[in-house]
């Protein structure tokens, strides 16, 4: 029987179970979270962006020379490239909600707010 681990995504609370090796990318697929790239997994387009905790860190691959050129200072803070991030462990993982989604969310409360204020 192949060893399977288990990636949850917040705040969806969805989780998927991949094999070892398997990208976040692949993992977030499986369980229906979206997660934008345009460059198709390489690295090169940096819209993938998810960040862990500092004590589930270990539970991924260390971070490939693709990520440590393009993060920088950012991996210190639990930043990792869901394309590169490999699950070597069970591990929870935060995805930062699509800009375009959180401007639309922020225009539609300030129109309920001012509608409010009528």
């Amino acid at each position: 029987m192949t060893r399977r681990y288990e990636v949850r995504f917040e705040p969806d609370g969805r989780t998927a179970s991949v094999r070892p090796g398997s990208t976040l990318l692949e993992a977030s697929r499986r369980a229906g979270v979206s997660i934008r790239t345009r460059c198709g997994g390489v690295a090169g387009c940096l819209m993938c962006k998810v960040r862990v905790s500092d004590g589930e860190s270990a539970a991924l691959n260390p971070p490939t020379q693709a990520e440590i050129r393009k993060l920088g200072s950012q991996l210190s803070e639990g930043v990792r490239l869901s394309c590169q991030a490999r699950a070597m462990g069970d591990v929870t993982v935060n995805v930062p909600e699509d800009p375009l989604k959180a401007a639309i969310r922020k225009k539609l409360a300030e129109q309920q707010e001012d509608d409010g204020w009528s």
